[in-house]
């Protein structure tokens, strides 16, 4: 199998898939460089000798989402999402395929992993370490890798067959020697395969051995507990019987108002307060909070609870007669939740869309045959979207926009960075109630949203690529600019549909420090029975160049947990300076509020670090949507001025996309009769262009590809990364209001 190149059992969960010596690209100069490379959980990771590997990885790159593809017969690549790729060369065709086959399983039983990972908590039965359900989870998963061994196993015994029945026909001693060295090479893999069947096998076995009293323990434990739960029921019942006699007995006497005794007992009100206990408030001296508890304390003969309170501590703004010391920003707002309406510029912007109609439709006949596919590319009706594209949608990550603002003003990188931070958690709240389907939008196609007189910023989207999906966006402040390539990954499974996005978002502040993230994964359950909701889960990193080189931030989406305590939808995180000192604390939910607090001294130890925080400002609280958002979409009032007309834009705006429109205006079968019109017209240009490309192949000439308007693809300067950079030719189109270049696409 070549030097050193050995299959490793997937027993033990720290014991490596495969190892090896190849050959790894570096650079021009150097050229192919021999690696040490080991396959393990699916992650490639490299070092320069075997004994690195004890303490220094050069480099490792995710299996999870990555694209594996052969090159020639001895040279494959690994590309990750555009991050990361890996040239590889092997010392012979075997070899390479065995590593090949090696990775692709990987790639197969990671994705699984990612697929399950807000599955994966483990509860407590009975004392028991795991429960009964995931113990069912881990041999279901282990099943699936028997049958992803079973496929391989399959296709090798295929590619094997093939050769040996034509050496049955054939005469020729030379050809027959040659017919014998490929039977040679694919029966080695067909071992290969053969034995990473038998040891998925032996460990299916294992594993149902070890858990099969664990699950007689659970199934009598849930038996236990369904009789328990039949007694109490039957005793409520009783109790209610016995109240319903008792108050009709008392029907006749006065009616004491409980309500005083219960407001009493159940509400607590403290004197208003100064935000922060007496600190700076970050947004002026007129404003402070008056803290209530509410809730309904839990009966103290409940043995189980009896030191709780079900308490909830709420926080009312109070404005104070200064109004004029907020930001113009929160003015605004301010102005717009009490006039229900924003006066702005030339016009007055609107505050809802219209209600969205009732439309029955059968949907399991629709999302059954969407499982496993990626969604972005499968035709879906209106019925499933809101009337907002993808363009559009981005375009809300800069609702709080004014979290910049703040950080602009910041000197010290790591509180700047903390802002930011905010900044990205804040992009994910209204996902929490908005599941509808933002439009796919169509090559060419464009948004621009110009709110740089009321909020201070504009943006321009621009459709790039249509396979994969992807948008590039540039939005600019009055001291800063944001940039990002979106692209993702979904798949649906059936009760859920997974989203994980492939790009980078870029902040970059007028002082030369620049940040930049990528999103986390996006889930949304109960797809096809029960009410959908929304999940945000992983670890997100934010990194500092230039000035702020060397600082970062890891935040942790906390995925939903049905056994926590805690309350759901928290992100956790840290800033550190380039030494890896913690300076700066994160912590809130992303549906709701983030605080930050600065990090005053550490007292824990290195594996388990306590610190002392000094007062906790509030970087980010949510802007509660307008009451009646429930009946358009959930929309939030900037979600609801998106897709108000405006007159100059460019003729590809989203704005002007006739299926939108007519969704937005309750006119469905119409929209989804424009919508098919629109998906036909881009595949017949697409044709055209597919077309053209092989009459200038044939006739030996080059050939433009498709290429962006108002961006161009250009390498970063500190990476050999690829990326979408806007050209600053939009807005000055749109003051002379030359749209020539504009493709039709509506």
């Amino acid at each position: 199998m070549g030097d050193g190149l050995n299959s490793k059992s997937n027993s033990a969960q720290n014991e490596p898939a495969m190892k090896g010596w190849l050959f790894k690209w570096t650079n021009y100069l150097k050229g192919y460089q021999r690696r040490w490379f080991v396959l393990q959980n699916g992650q490639l990771s490299y070092y320069r000798n075997q004994a690195e590997m004890a303490h220094t990885c050069r480099g490792s790159i995710s299996l999870h989402g990555a694209l594996i593809y052969t090159v020639d017969a001895c040279t494959f690549v690994i590309s990750n999402g555009g991050t990361q790729t890996f040239h590889i060369k092997a010392s012979t065709e075997v070899e390479r395929q065995s590593w090949v086959t090696a990775l692709e399983l990987a790639k197969a039983k990671a994705i699984r992993n990612m697929e399950s990972e807000e599955d994966d908590e483990e509860a407590e039965v009975s004392g028991a370490s795991e429960d009964w359900s995931g113990i069912v989870r881990k041999l279901e998963a282990q099943l699936n890798d028997l049958q992803t061994c079973g496929d391989v196993l399959a296709k090798h015994w295929k590619n094997l067959a093939k050769p040996l029945s034509e050496m049955e026909t054939t005469a020729d001693a030379e050809a027959l020697q040659s017919k014998t060295k490929e039977v040679c090479e694919r029966a080695t893999l067909y071992r290969i395969a053969t034995n990473a069947m038998i040891n998925s096998c032996a460990e299916y076995l294992k594993t149902a051995q070890n858990h099969g009293h664990k699950l007689i323990r659970a199934l009598q434990h849930e038996k236990e507990q369904r009789a328990r739960l039949q007694d109490m029921v039957e005793t409520l019942a009783q109790q209610h019987s016995k109240l319903e006699q008792a108050a009709n007995a008392h029907t006749q006497r006065p009616a004491i108002s409980a309500s005083e005794n219960e407001e009493e007992d159940d509400n607590e009100f403290y004197d208003a307060v100064a935000e922060g206990g007496g600190t700076p408030n970050p947004l002026g001296d007129d404003l402070f909070t008056l803290n209530i508890r509410t809730g309904n304390r839990r009966n103290s003969s409940d043995s189980s609870s009896e030191t709780e309170d079900t308490r909830e501590t709420k926080q009312v703004v109070v404005l104070t007669g200064k109004h004029q010391s907020l930001s113009r920003s929160e003015r605004n707002s301010s102005v717009n939740e009490n006039a229900g309406a924003s006066k702005v510029g030339r016009w007055q912007r609107r505050v809802r869309v219209p209600d969205k109609p009732n439309y029955p439709l059968n949907l399991w006949s629709i999302m059954k045959n969407c499982i496993g596919k990626d969604l972005s590319k499968i035709p879906m009706p209106v019925n499933f979207s809101e009337p907002l594209s993808m363009l559009q949608r981005l375009t809300e990550d800069y609702e709080y926009a004014d979290i910049l603002d703040k950080a602009q003003k910041c000197s010290d990188p790591c509180e700047q960075l903390a802002y930011v931070a905010a900044f990205t958690i804040s992009a994910y709240s209204t996902t929490s109630s908005r599941t509808g389907k933002p439009f796919n939008p169509l090559l060419g196609e464009t948004y621009e949203c110009d709110r740089m007189d009321d909020l201070g910023w504009r943006v321009i989207n621009e459709q790039v690529s249509h396979h994969p999906p992807m948008v590039a966006q540039f939005c600019e402040g009055h001291k800063w600019k944001c940039w990002q390539e979106f692209t993702m990954t979904s798949k649906f499974r059936g009760k859920y549909l997974q989203v994980i996005p492939l790009g980078v978002a870029q902040v970059e502040f007028g002082n030369g420090n620049k940040y930049s993230w990528r999103k986390v994964t996006t889930t949304v359950h109960n797809i096809i029975v029960g009410k959908l909701w929304v999940d945000q889960h992983g670890d997100m990193e934010i990194t500092g160049k230039g000035p702020a080189a060397g600082i970062k931030c890891h935040l942790k989406y906390i995925p939903y947990s049905y056994f926590t305590r805690d309350s759901q939808r928290r992100v956790k995180g840290v800033v550190m300076d380039d030494t890896g000192s913690v300076k700066w604390i994160i912590n809130g939910t992303w549906d709701d509020h983030v605080e930050i607090s600065p990090v005053t001294g550490d007292k824990g130890t290195a594996t388990n670090p306590v610190y002392e925080t000094g007062p906790s400002v509030v970087a980010w609280k949510r802007t509660p949507p307008p009451e009646d958002s429930e009946k358009f979409y959930n929309f939030t009032l900037l979600a609801a001025q998106l897709n108000e007309p405006e007159e100059g834009v460019a003729p590809t705006d989203s704005r002007l996309r006739p299926d939108q429109r007519l969704m937005e205006e309750g006119k469905w079968d119409m929209a989804n009769k424009e919508k098919l019109r629109l998906e036909e017209k881009q595949r017949a240009v697409r044709r055209q262009r597919e077309a053209e490309a092989e009459s200038a192949a044939a006739e030996g000439r080059p050939y433009e590809p498709y290429r962006p308007l108002w961006f161009e693809q250009m390498k970063e300067d500190d990476s050999d990364v690829i990326h979408h950079v806007y050209k600053g030719t939009y807005w000055e189109s749109k003051e002379r209001q030359d749209w020539a270049q504009c493709p039709d696409i509506f």
